[in-house]
Parts: structure tokens; C-alpha cells; sequence
């Protein structure tokens, strides 16, 4: 049975922070990404365009079926053959983006019919702009309601994090491997990868449900 070494771990720790602040990067770039492009596709199939809405309905629906990896494996290996290179940070950033983009429009949608109809009509007597109706108005009050949704979403992009590994990208993962592959031993990295995310998700989830909660009773809906 392997021993713990502890030398080890604090000899490896440092790498393991330093791919730790990548990971967070990615998930937060990725994230970011996501949610304007979730907005885009929520709104898009709203339209009066039922073309673009069965488009955009038809493109959620495949993002949403099909892996994580393999879109990232798409947009990395496959962009090539169209002209479109990219290094493994940008195309996994987009390959995330675009996955949880379709997810988030999803909670977005749930937001956008909870808003009651009288708040559409009296933008209509008012004779605003669809655009002015939309963030003046209407995303405002749908946003708040939408918030457990997006958080669970955040901490899920962190957490899939370690498929970019798959393209080579140093999050924590691919340092993990790395360290162990250098060494020939698994145990400490791969335990203090573990350790790592448990000490970064749990808090976030804590901290993204007490915001929640706190704008439900600042807006009166609990």
C-alpha cells in the first residue's frame, strides 16, 4: 500500500496552486461567455422568426445532447479543417461556453415566462422598443428568480474543468497528471486535486445559495 509523502505534497502544492488560478480562469471566462451567448439563444427563440426560433431551438437541443469532450475534441481538431485555428485555452473556453450557453438558456427561459404578462402589455401601451421592453423591463424581473439556476451552472463549469486536460490545457488536472507521470506516484496530486475542488465548489455553492436567498427576501418572493 502507498505511503503518504508528505515532503512530496508541499514539494507538488505549489504547481497544483498555480494550475489551481488557471482552472478558475477558465471556468470563469467560460462562464462568462456562457451567459451572454445563454441570453442570446433564450431571446433568439422568442422571436416572431419562426425560422430562427426552430434554429436556435434545434441548436440547443443537439449542444444539450451530445458530450462535453466532444465538443471540445469539434472545436479543437475539427475548427482546423475550416480555417479556424485556436489554441487549447480559447478553444476549450468557446467549447464551454457553448455547452453551458445552451443549459443557461434554458434557466433564462424559465425567467422570461415567469414575468407576468401584465408587465409585456404595459410595455406595449407604453410603445417601447422590443430592445427597451427586454432590459428595461422585462430581463430585469427575470433575472433574480434565475440566479440558483445560473450558480448551480457556475460550479458545474468549474467542476468540468478537467476535461480541457483532454487538449492539453494546464488546469488542474493535466498538472496532476503531469506531476504524477514526472514522479511515478498518483496518490498526492490526484488526492490534493480532490481536495482542491471540495475546497473551492463547497463554499461557492454555500455562499451562491445564501445570495439567492438574500434577493429573494430584498424582492419579497419568499
Amino acid at each position: 500500500m502507498a505511503d503518504w509523502d508528505w515532503n512530496f505534497t508541499w514539494q507538488i502544492l505549489p504547481r497544483l496552486l498555480a494550475a489551481t488560478v488557471n482552472t478558475l480562469l477558465a471556468a470563469g471566462i467560460g462562464y462568462v461567455i456562457a451567459m451572454f451567448l445563454g441570453l442570446a439563444f433564450a431571446l433568439a427563440q422568442r422571436t416572431p422568426s419562426r425560422t430562427l426560433t426552430m434554429i436556435v431551438r434545434e441548436a440547443v437541443e443537439f449542444i444539450r445532447s451530445t458530450p462535453l469532450v466532444l465538443q471540445i475534441f469539434f472545436v479543437f481538431y475539427v475548427g482546423p479543417e475550416f480555417g479556424v485555428v485556436l489554441s487549447p485555452w480559447v478553444a476549450g473556453m468557446i467549447a464551454i461556453g457553448f455547452h453551458y450557453a445552451a443549459y443557461l438558456s434554458e434557466v433564462y427561459r424559465g425567467g422570461l415566462e415567469n414575468v407576468p404578462k401584465g408587465q409585456w402589455e404595459a410595455a406595449t401601451s407604453l410603445n417601447l422598443s422590443t430592445a427597451r421592453t427586454y432590459f428595461r423591463i422585462i430581463i430585469p424581473q427575470a433575472l433574480p428568480p434565475s440566479i440558483a439556476g445560473m450558480g448551480n451552472y457556475l460550479v458545474g463549469i468549474f467542476k468540468d474543468t478537467p476535461v480541457l486536460s483532454v487538449i492539453g490545457v494546464a488546469e488542474l488536472m493535466q498538472t496532476a497528471n503531469s506531476i504524477g507521470s514526472e514522479n511515478y506516484r498518483y496518490l498526492e496530486p490526484y488526492t490534493m486535486v480532490g481536495i482542491i475542488f471540495l475546497l473551492i465548489s463547497l463554499p461557492s455553492a454555500a455562499l451562491l445559495r445564501s445570495f439567492d436567498a438574500w434577493v429573494r427576501r430584498k424582492l419579497g418572493m419568499n
